[in-house]
């Protein structure tokens, strides 16, 4: 029996091995939820592919350059790093992951095989424990605290769904257009899609949407009392609504094909006969050309305005923010070479 001692003990001791790896094998797939108030990214920039997020000091970009990779780097655009080869966009950030639509691979995998399958993958900030949560075409997707708010085009029609981040309980909200892209303190603002072009705006405690204003308005954006728009009715004019005063402000008369807003700059692209991609203050003062020509894909950080010309999305150009200079980002040209 005595001789027997040793061998139960180190039974004992694998056995106490083998459930403690188990635990930490466990705990570190665990999800952790997000700090309250999270949302992935910016109306504007999701409204324009998504292509740049901004977080926690931290930019993350698809490197077009590199046919769509996902990089970081620092606001300054300092710290040029890839993290994956995929073809990335709608990027999402919150808490300690990162979310994005992969279209394919930009490069080929191990097996000289692209890889083409389209996605929402989940992962950490680094890149790593890549997890692909929804094999779906996402049009929209939106991260509010712990659930993803999704727009999807299945074979029967659009779905508007949502999704928490551990790719548990997901629940169909509605079978029609819901552009989930402004997110506010819980709130979702959107436009209608069905009888009209009124303001919305969703509960996500509720899931319960509500009729905020009754204009025509495409796009979205609220930024402090203001909600930036499209005006459908008068040819797609950028205009404010002061949600307070209910006052409307007319901020150019140009036609738009896009816009964004940040740092206190609208930036869009004007239609017509003459097409440039302009800059104006968020009252529509200092108005200033940047480019001529078609440009789209208008995405923004603290610091920087990226955009396309239209027609060709390899090449990424940035513009710091207020300037009238822009050039092609030639870090991200040089990094994507490397």
């Amino acid at each position: 029996i005595i001789k027997k001692e040793p061998k139960i003990v180190l039974s004992v001791v694998a056995a106490i091995l083998v459930i403690a790896l188990m635990s930490i094998i466990m705990l570190s797939q665990r999800i952790t939820m997000n700090p309250a108030g999270t949302v992935g990214n910016t109306a504007g920039n999701l409204n324009n592919g998504g292509l740049v997020c901004e977080y926690d000091g931290v930019v993350y970009f698809s490197n077009t350059f590199e046919g769509g990779s996902l990089y970081k780097m620092n606001p300054d655009e300092s710290g040029l790093k890839r993290i994956n080869t995929l073809k990335v966009q709608n990027i999402l950030a919150g808490g300690k992951y990162l979310y994005y639509f992969q279209t394919g691979a930009t490069k080929t995998t191990d097996f000289s095989e692209p890889f083409n399958v389209r996605s929402l993958e989940r992962c950490r900030l680094n890149g790593s424990n890549s997890t692909s949560l929804i094999r779906e075409v996402v049009t929209m997707a939106q991260l509010v605290d712990n659930y993803l708010y999704l727009l999807t085009s299945t074979s029967s029609g659009p779905r508007f769904s949502k999704l928490k981040i551990d790719n548990s309980d997901r629940e169909e909200l509605g079978t029609f257009p819901i552009n989930p892209a402004c997110a506010v303190n819980g709130t979702i603002y959107y436009n209608g899609t069905e009888s009209n072009h009124y303001l919305y705006a969703l509960d996500t405690a509720t899931d319960t949407p509500r009729e905020v204003w009754r204009g025509n308005l495409w796009y979205p954006i609220l930024e402090g009392d203001y909600v930036y728009y499209m005006d459908v009715a008068n040819n797609y004019r950028l205009c404010r609504y002061s949600m307070s005063q209910n006052m409307i402000e007319i901020l150019t008369q140009d036609r738009a094909d896009c816009f964004n807003v940040g740092g206190g700059y609208i930036y869009y692209q004007k239609n017509g006969a003459d097409p440039q991609l302009k800059c104006m203050r968020t009252d529509g003062t200092d108005m200033k050309v940047i480019a001529s020509g078609n440009y789209t894909h208008i995405n923004m950080s603290s610091q920087y305005v990226y955009f396309q010309e239209f027609g060709n999305d390899s090449v990424l150009y940035h513009s710091r923010l207020g300037t009238g200079y822009f050039e092609p980002f030639q870090a991200a040209a040089q990094a994507a070479e490397e």
